[in-house]
């Protein structure tokens, strides 16, 4: 919507007042400011040279956190909202977040709530983030639940560093192992057979079968690499439709190992998210609707989806969970549990914190099993090349003698 803006006095203070607001027209403009109780003495339309393009790129984890921390102990300390943030945007250093902090500034002046400033902005602040800060807005506890947020966020990017760390040294080492065997097979195997065939050697079955795959690589790499990219795209597009993603997320937690692990680490954020959100004040029914989206499988995305259908015909909370087959015995018990006793945002943090325990173990042990299978696979791969190469090589040794 176009921008405006505009001049106004406060009846109440006599102060006269200039901002910006944003509206379909300057009557609609116009109504807003009467709802507000201002004394609009101009109206105009807002010159912008340039219009910035907030929410694309990437942002920060760690700057999303910050914000929220420095946010929280500034409302703590007693001051306004519209001054915190004007004293965040001059201290953000992510020009993403910065651009969103200015346009939440712009919105708040106009006299909207800043959940809805905020709403505005979904590729940096989730839908998570906005409706605890609603919540904390009508419950007046918006530091608690900044701090709180503050709190979920950092822990959330801690978890995901480490397995990323975790899973660094795997990757670059099948990577190099790939890039290595590709050089060999193109560069270095047809020195070889030159040499064989010059010499009228008789080459064995294995190095025959080599020399093949070498000349395969040699001559078609280009079309390899064309399929590869072909077949990464075609992949990707399929993945994003709705029966192709609920096949991938099927086919994740399906998986020997890899399926256990994504499992864990949904189940922690299922708990830790809607566990935070109950104790923040959000409506259970909302509160999974925001949990179902954070889940990021689709699977147990139509598991949230089906309790949540349950629980408005009535339904405990535990018994469609446990009705699905996906969530372990032990997260449906303390849920039953915590509805029992009255402590359910409780146990689901503690489930929150068991369940990353858990992945971080199972992280550990999944690099700890990836190591000795990269051992095995690249020396298999060494052994069959070494093999393939000495036998003729033994042929050439008794032709000599």
């Amino acid at each position: 919507m176009p921008l405006y803006v505009y001049k106004a006095i406060e009846p109440a203070t006599g102060r006269n007042v200039t901002s910006t607001i944003d509206g379909e027209s300057e009557q609609a403009v116009a109504a807003k400011l009467r709802e507000q109780s201002l004394h609009i003495t101009e109206i105009k339309l807002a010159k912008v040279s340039s219009k910035k393009t907030i929410g694309k790129g990437k942002l920060k984890p760690k700057s999303l956190v910050l914000f929220s921390r420095q946010f929280a102990t500034m409302i703590d300390a007693g001051i306004p909202i519209l001054r915190c943030l004007e004293i965040l945007q001059g201290q953000c250093k992510d020009p993403i977040l910065k651009d969103a902090i200015e346009a939440v500034t712009v919105d708040v002046k106009g006299g909207i709530t800043l959940n809805e400033a905020l709403a505005k902005h979904p590729l940096v602040f989730n839908k998570l983030y906005i409706n605890m800060i609603k919540a904390a807005e009508l419950g007046g506890i918006l530091d608690v639940i900044l701090d709180r947020l503050a709190g979920f966020l950092e822990y959330e990017a801690e978890v995901k560093g480490k397995i990323k760390s975790a899973m660094t040294y795997p990757v670059l080492v099948l990577v190099a192992s790939q890039v290595m065997l590709f050089a060999m097979f193109t560069f270095v195997l047809p020195k070889f057979k030159e040499i064989f065939s010059g010499m009228n050697v008789e080459m064995p079955f294995i190095t025959r079968s080599l020399f093949a795959m070498g000349d395969f690589m040699q001559a078609y790499w280009w079309m390899m690499i064309i399929a590869g990219a072909i077949g990464f795209v075609f992949f990707k597009k399929w993945s994003k439709t709705d029966a192709g993603r609920y096949r991938v997320d099927f086919i994740k937690l399906r998986l020997p190992i890899v399926g256990e692990l994504t499992l864990k680490m949904s189940v922690a954020r299922f708990a830790r998210t809607f566990g935070t959100l109950l104790n923040s004040g959000v409506p259970m029914i909302r509160s999974l609707e925001i949990v179902g989206e954070t889940l990021g499988n689709e699977v147990l995305c139509k598991a949230v989806e089906g309790t949540r259908s349950s629980l408005r015909e009535g339904n405990k909370l535990s018994v469609p969970l446990t009705a699905c087959n996906l969530f372990p015995t032990l997260v449906t018990t303390m849920i039953d549990v915590g509805e029992e006793t009255g402590r359910l945002p409780e146990m689901l943090v503690k489930v929150g914190d068991f369940y990353d325990m858990e992945v971080e173990s199972a992280v550990k042990g999944l690099t700890s099993l990836i190591e000795p299978l990269l051992i095995m696979f690249l020396g298999g791969v060494v052994g069959f090349i070494a093999i393939s190469i000495m036998v003729p090589m033994f042929g050439i040794v008794n032709q000599i003698k």
